[in-house]
């Protein structure tokens, strides 16, 4: 037994919101109160822990990564530069230490904010001319490609697009390097894939990455073989890490035909939803848009599916117990996503299914007329509040006056849509406190756009915006009787801060660093200087 005591707790208990003392049994809370109380009752068979005022939050998690993209992009190059020149450096100095013929990888590039652009073949083949290259974008919905990647992968100019993908093509017709979408996997599909043993130690070196961020579950939307690695993991008991594991939108049928359903598993590691694809991203213009992007008038964006095909698939889906998480970013892709879940609810009800937890991922630009269609629908709206500040100059470019209606976090939490908060990660830093921030500021670290934050009635109280990394996640997991608040019965996962978070001014809020990470009722990780 754990007893910790003298702390300023903030339990998210609405029946006790405050406390200085919490007992650990077995994994789970025993009691939370005052110190006297505790202490009385509890020190003589406990371990009690002097937390010397700090504060105590519940353990946060991130609602929508990529686990094992985000473990190997800490192994690749940080393309995530604030020029093309600075990324090709990177590229070139990889490159001398590594054997030729051997791939060379990087994630994070962002043409948007380049000034040079969108790179092309040429320029990564003038830095690593003996290596295949192919580094991702920030968005992962586009890559770069040098020559030699591409004529491993056999694309020409008289290569055609692969459906829902385009190879960029210069005015020639040539192949620039740049793929977009589907066409991504021509070139992605010919790198060596990693083994499940390798993906399980991957991730093994990221969880204290993700602790130190004050992580202590996430949602994970990467395939079948980061599942087998978490198995693995799960059953040597080293992932001490919540995970709710999402089935993509192909492995369906199998799915449904072993039983598989939404909530199964162990306290690690469960069963999420089936992650669709309803459209593309903003940055490469492939999110889909009831209007065109502004300056591309035939530029509309790719819708992937339809209404129709995706109540096919929730229809199925729905029969076997396993709710959808469909990505859905322009407002076009929500608007038939919407429609496709009114069919949906009306099946479930028509068929005596429960009304699942299903959700939308990423929700980036509504219609006004879809404002409160997710509460009306119980559409649980899974977003990352960093995307608004990482994304708000592009989307004041390609959107125009589109983005009043854009991330519109407060919005949805007063039309009564629960939230869960996320980062995309790698896309962005799956740290929380990054995300706590730019829902509560929207403004950047360097505290741009303005003092009032780009559109800044969608600003959240602090209070509503934890809930998006606590109560908000374990509800759309499921799990919210077990999950997320310091109260009796609960799961023992937490984190100690230097401070407590309210008490600081909002722009402070991306430089809190915890100082411990709990989970289950063991430390998983502390900082040097505690």
């Amino acid at each position: 037994m754990r007893l910790l005591h003298n702390a300023h707790i903030h339990t998210l208990n609405p029946d006790q919101p405050v406390a200085t003392a919490i007992a650990i049994d077995h994994g789970r809370i025993l009691a939370v109160g005052s110190s006297q109380e505790l202490l009385a009752e509890f020190s003589e068979r406990a371990t009690c822990e002097d937390m010397h005022g700090l504060t105590i939050w519940p353990g946060l998690t991130d609602s929508h990564l990529h686990l094992e993209h985000y473990a190997f992009s800490l192994q690749m190059i940080d393309a995530e530069t604030a020029s093309r020149a600075e990324c090709l450096r990177r590229v070139a100095e990889r490159a001398l230490t590594t054997a030729p013929g051997q791939w060379i990888r990087g994630h994070g590039w962002n043409q948007n904010v380049w000034p040079e652009g969108f790179g092309s073949a040429a320029d990564l083949d003038a830095v690593a001319p003996d290596h295949p290259v192919y580094l991702t974008a920030k968005s992962l919905h586009a890559s770069w490609a040098n020559s030699a990647a591409l004529r491993l992968a056999g694309i020409t100019a008289s290569t055609p697009d692969p459906e829902g993908g385009q190879i960029v093509r210069d005015g020639q017709g040539r192949p620039t390097g740049i793929l977009l979408e589907s066409a991504m996997q021509l070139v992605g599909d010919l790198i060596p894939a990693p083994t499940v043993a390798t993906t399980a130690q991957a991730i093994r070196e990221a969880l204290p990455r993700l602790w130190q961020m004050g992580l202590t579950g996430v949602h994970d939307y990467d395939g079948a073989r980061c599942f087998s690695a978490l198995q693995i993991l799960d059953q040597n008991a080293e992932l001490r890490l919540r995970v709710v594991k999402s089935i993509p939108h192909e492995n369906l049928p199998l799915a449904v035909q072993l039983g598989l359903r939404s909530g199964f598993g162990s306290h690690q590691l469960t069963i999420g939803s089936v992650k669709l694809f309803a459209d593309g991203a903003l940055g490469p213009q492939t999110a889909a848009m009831l209007q065109p992007y502004e300056g591309s008038p035939n530029n509309t964006g790719m819708l992937l599916l339809d209404n129709e095909t995706i109540f096919e698939a929730g229809r199925q889906a729905a029969a076997g117990g396993l709710s959808l998480a469909i990505h859905a970013i322009g407002d076009r892709a929500n608007h038939e996503v919407l429609l496709a879940y009114a069919h949906l609810r009306e099946h479930e009800q028509q068929q005596g299914l429960p009304a699942l937890r299903h959700r939308i991922e990423h929700v980036q630009v509504l219609h006004p007329q879809d404002y409160n269609r997710l509460a009306e629908l119980g559409v649980i709206a899974s977003v990352q509040p960093i995307h608004a500040t990482s994304d708000m100059h592009i989307a004041d470019r390609f959107w125009g006056s589109r983005s009043a209606g854009a991330y519109p976090f407060r919005t949805l939490m007063e039309s009564g849509a629960h939230l869960a908060f996320g980062s995309d990660a790698p896309v962005e830093s799956p740290n929380p406190f990054w995300g706590l921030h730019a829902a509560v500021t929207r403004r950047r670290s360097d505290g741009s756009p303005n003092p009032e934050g780009w559109y800044p009635t969608q600003r959240l109280a602090l209070e509503n915006a934890l809930h998006g990394y606590t109560t908000g996640a374990a509800f759309a997991a499921g799990r919210e009787n077990e999950l997320a608040r310091l109260a009796p019965g609960f799961l023992a996962d937490l984190i100690v801060l230097p401070v407590s978070p309210f008490d600081l001014p909002p722009q402070e809020l991306h430089s809190i660093t915890p100082l411990a990470t709990m989970f289950a009722g063991e430390w998983v990780w502390k900082a040097k200087n505690w």
